[in-house]
């Protein structure tokens, strides 16, 4: 009878919403009985030696009943027994009677009819003196004994007569005999007994957290405390209901054996035990995510600190950013491809490239070949190192590793191993106080560890090599020395150019994507360079975007040998992404368009780009004289040349032009300015290059794989 009314009581159990685990009307009234129990003294008892014995004993006596049976069952690897004594000796003399006083309660108790409760109580206050986690180790320590005992005699008695007399005493049924009843009830004992082990683990857990960065009166650690009591006392309670189990199998008939009531009560433990291991585990990762956010504080300010001192050289500074360990070395090294420590870095001029893995190829083919320049001039020894920046909330899957080798692969320079050496909050000072948000830049610490320069790439790319050692001094310095010319524009991106500026050819340089427009604009040019009599050269250098279609013009241009081309079209990304970094690094220095002429002409360039006409700029040699204009306005002006021919006879050419260019001048106009997002560098106000007003802002979103 007393088995038909218990199992409706563990059903309505088992039905407790989960949410409800650790706060249900029962466990709150209950909270008082055991909250009386608890009166700890301030011992400390190190649980780790016994927790590691616990688990040993248990990794041997969880038996899968199957291998048991048929003889495979092989826990054959021993322990190191001085490591056991050496850790578990000085605690064992005062833990020794307290386990062998609850073995006691354990075995006799239940078998003498107490009920769980009853028994789990009285264990409790037993343990009054210990803490919460003393409490459930010394317990499970006490049931190990009795379930240890019960499996060594099960397992020798088949070989050992000692053990085979000691089973006939302790009437303990063949377990050979019966395996196949037995077994399903030995599942429901060992997951209860896994539920029981977890928990243990995370009470003890909570109690290992590091004060520094979460204290017991600050959520979650706070709510966790304030939960342990009752999870200790569902530990505990199962622990009883188990050694119960066990007791009763002792002189059982197939009858008793095969019940299922007392199956029943193990199951609906253990389903909450585990609910009570889940919430504790949620609150641990809780405690874990506050731990890691306070970290991150730390070493964020400490990164604050570091560039705020002063430093004999650049190691500390680095090995902050990139690894702050020595047990692995962080840096790959891209000429030898062999690992290396920090430490190759110290007392070097270091360039931080930081990007995400979305690199082009035009920024990689060009910055290697500025980087292997560098390696041909004695007086410019700088280092290079990538700093991949990657989402930690997105998996790190098989595509983004090849992705990341494969850039890695491609670069000469040295590289961080792997994005995960990275600590978050180097991540997070990257983004917040160097500003990387997509755009990639190149951050450069001096020698003695000073930041010199928050991107160098603008200078990099107008002045290459030149711009060494990349300090805002050395890019300022730079400015003061140039003027706007072609050769300024074009650089050495193409030699047959600087062939022709050195012989004081006139140059062209011109763009669009209306190939009509393109074909009588060349033909009329070339037309009236020869009636002018002058040697002139033409070059499409095309538009920022739209590479598929930049590609079927220079096609269609070089089949019609209208004029030169480039049919790489890495030169004609780097010819705007030259003019882009002048407006940047302008900007950098503070200059606007009202006060410098460069900026002036580098606005027109880019108003050029945004536009959906064509248009042609007209230099001569190394002249500072420019002529530039619109696809229409500039075809209109050729087409008169008639009108201003007599001037380009007196004044020049390009300065004929321009003259009557100013003519042609009318105040209604329509120009379009497209500035590509980067980092802290979008002017709150832009002035028109043609008539000098303020232009209206609109944002736009792009995603292109032209």
């Amino acid at each position: 009878m007393a088995n038909n009314v218990q199992v409706p009581r563990m059903k309505q159990m088992g039905r407790h919403n989960d949410r409800q685990i650790l706060s249900s009307s029962d466990d709150n009234a209950m909270m008082k009985q055991i909250d009386a129990t608890h009166s700890p003294d301030g011992r400390e008892v190190d649980v780790k030696p016994v927790l590691f014995l616990i688990e040993e004993i248990l990794h041997r006596t969880i038996p899968d009943i199957d291998g048991f049976i048929n003889g495979t069952d092989d826990h054959i690897d021993t322990l190191d027994d001085k490591a056991i004594v050496a850790g578990f000796d000085e605690i064992l003399e005062v833990l020794a009677y307290i386990i062998h006083k609850i073995s006691c309660e354990l075995s006799c108790k239940r078998s003498g009819g107490a009920d769980a409760h009853s028994s789990t109580m009285t264990i409790l206050s037993m343990l009054s003196s210990h803490k919460w986690e003393a409490k459930v180790v010394i317990s499970l320590a006490a049931f190990t004994v009795n379930y240890g005992e019960f499996w060594l005699v099960a397992q020798l008695c088949p070989t050992n007569p000692l053990a085979k007399s000691v089973a006939l005493l302790k009437q303990l049924p063949d377990i050979i005999e019966h395996s196949y009843s037995l077994k399903s009830r030995f599942d429901t004992i060992n997951n209860l007994i896994k539920a029981i082990l977890d928990v243990t683990k995370c009470i003890i857990e909570f109690k290992q957290l590091p004060a520094q960065y979460i204290s017991e009166e600050t959520p979650p650690l706070s709510l966790a405390i304030a939960h342990i009591p009752i999870a200790a006392y569902w530990t505990i309670r199962s622990m009883v209901v188990c050694a119960s189990q066990i007791t009763s199998l002792l002189g059982m008939s197939y009858e008793h054996i095969t019940a299922t009531t007392e199956a029943w009560e193990l199951s609906s433990l253990a389903h909450k035990v585990r609910n009570i291991h889940e919430h504790l585990k949620g609150q641990l990762t809780l405690c874990y995510q506050h731990i890691d956010e306070k970290r991150h504080d730390e070493y964020f300010n400490m990164l604050l600190r570091l560039f705020e001192m002063q430093h004999l050289d650049n190691l500390r500074i680095l090995k902050a950013l990139i690894y702050n360990k020595d047990d692995i070395l962080p840096l790959l090294d891209g000429t030898s491809k062999t690992r290396v420590p920090v430490d190759a870095l110290r007392r070097k001029n270091v360039l931080l490239l930081i990007s995400d893995l979305d690199l082009s190829t035009e920024e990689l083919t060009i910055l290697v070949h500025i980087y292997q320049e560098s390696r041909t001039i004695p007086d410019i020894q700088y280092a290079v190192v990538w700093i991949p920046i990657v989402d930690r909330t997105i998996p790190w899957i098989e595509g983004y590793q090849k992705k990341f080798e494969q850039l890695q692969s491609e670069m000469p320079w040295y590289s961080v191993h792997h994005p995960s050496l990275l600590e978050p909050a180097v991540t997070k000072y990257i983004k917040e106080v160097w500003h990387f948000a997509k755009k990639q830049i190149l951050v450069v610490v001096d020698p003695h560890g000073k930041l010199a320069c928050l991107n160098a790439f603008h200078m990099v790319w107008i002045w290459r090599n030149l711009a060494y050692p990349f300090t805002i001094s050395r890019e300022e310095g730079l400015w003061k020395e140039e003027t706007w010319r072609l050769e300024l524009l074009v650089d050495d991106i193409d030699t047959t150019i600087l062939d022709w500026i050195a012989k004081e050819k006139y140059v062209c340089l011109y763009g669009g994507e209306d190939i009509e427009w393109i074909r009588r604009f060349t033909t009329t040019l070339r037309d009236v360079a020869e009636t002018a009599g002058i040697g002139l050269e033409m070059v499409y250098v095309g538009k920022s975007k739209s590479r598929e279609r930049m590609r079927r013009i220079i096609s269609t241009i070089s089949v019609e040998k209208l004029s030169h081309t480039w049919t790489d079209l890495t030169f004609i990304w780097y010819f705007w992404t030259r003019i882009e970094s002048m407006l940047y690094s302008k900007m950098q220095q503070g200059k606007t368009i009202e006060n410098d002429p460069i900026m002036q002409e580098v606005m027109a360039m880019l108003s050029f780009d945004g536009s959906d006409q064509g248009w042609a700029l007209i230099s001569r040699g190394l002249s500072a004289v420019v002529a530039k204009a619109k696809g229409d306005t500039i075809l209109k002006s050729l087409t008169d040349f008639e009108k201003w021919q007599e001037s380009a006879k007196q004044n020049g050419f390009v300065q004929g032009l321009i003259e009557y260019l100013h003519k042609l001048h009318t105040p209604e106009h329509c120009n379009r300015l497209i500035l590509p997002g980067i980092n802290g560098g979008i002017p709150e106000m832009v002035v028109c290059a043609e008539c000098g007003r303020p232009m209206e802002k609109y944002f736009m979103y792009r995603c292109c794989t032209d």
